[in-house]
C-alpha cells in the first residue's frame, strides 16, 4: 500500500507554480483505517468530504494506481468539477477471468469455510496478505470494478503517464485502453516501472508542467 510520500518529488516541484494538497486515503500511509469497507465509488465520496473541507474548487488532479480509480470514479460518475487529471499507473480495467484464477477462487471459496487461517496465509497476493480484515474487504471490491464504461464520461483533459517496465498497470493493458476511452486524453511512455514518476521525476515532472500550463 502507498502513501502520499512516494509523491515527495512532485510535491516539491508543483509547490513552487501551484497550491499543492497531498493526503492518504482512509486505510492508507497515517490515515486512520475507516470503520466499514469502502468501494472506488466510497473513496471518491470520502475525497469529495475532504475537497469541501479544505475548500478545493476545480483542481488539478494527479492521481497513481488506485489513485487513479478513485479519479476516474469522481470525474466519470461522481460529477466532480476539475481543471486537469493526470494518471500515472492507472489501474481500472478489469481483464476478461482465465479458467485457472476462477477454479482458485472457487477452492479459496471452500476452503476458507473450513480453515479460514489456512485460506489467508496461502491465498491472495501479497499485498492482499498484508492488509487488514476491513481493507481486504476494500481490496476485494475495488480491484472487481471495472471502470471502462466510467472513464468514457471524463471530458477534462487528462495526461496518462505509463512505465514501459510497468507489470503491475502495463501501458499496453491499461495506458492504451484508458488512452481509447478518455476522449481529450495524451498518452506518454516513460522509462521505469510502476512507479516511474519517483524512478525519473525529472522526465515526469517537466511532462506534467508543461501539460498544466497548455
Amino acid at each position: 500500500m502507498s502513501q502520499k510520500e512516494s509523491f515527495y518529488y512532485q510535491i516539491e516541484f508543483l509547490s513552487k507554480y501551484y497550491k499543492t494538497v497531498a493526503f492518504d486515503f482512509a486505510g492508507f500511509g497515517k490515515s486512520q483505517t475507516p470503520k466499514t469497507a469502502y468501494s472506488v465509488g466510497g473513496y471518491a465520496d470520502w475525497v469529495i468530504k475532504l475537497g469541501n473541507l479544505l475548500q478545493i474548487k476545480e483542481p488539478h488532479i494527479v492521481a497513481h494506481s488506485f489513485g487513479a480509480r478513485v479519479a476516474i470514479k469522481l470525474l466519470g460518475e461522481k460529477n466532480y468539477s476539475a481543471n486537469k487529471l493526470v494518471i500515472t499507473g492507472g489501474a481500472g480495467i478489469v481483464k476478461p477471468r482465465s479458467l485457472r484464477y476462477i477454479r482458485r477462487v472457487n477452492a479459496y471459496k471452500r476452503i476458507k469455510k473450513l480453515f479460514p487461517r489456512f485460506a489467508e496465509k496461502h491465498f491472495g497476493s501479497e499485498e492482499y496478505k498484508k492488509l487488514c480484515p476491513i481493507m481486504r474487504k476494500s481490496y476485494v471490491k475495488i480491484v472487481n470494478e471495472d471502470l471502462t464504461l466510467i472513464a468514457k464520461n471524463i471530458a477534462v483533459p487528462t495526461l496518462l503517464i505509463y512505465g514501459e517496465n510497468d507489470f503491475t498497470t502495463p501501458y499496453l493493458e491499461e495506458g492504451v485502453t484508458f488512452n481509447k476511452l478518455i476522449k481529450n486524453s495524451k498518452l506518454f511512455k516513460m522509462q521505469g516501472g510502476h512507479f516511474c514518476f519517483c524512478e525519473r521525476y525529472n522526465i515526469f515532472n517537466n511532462h506534467i508542467y508543461d501539460f498544466l500550463k497548455e
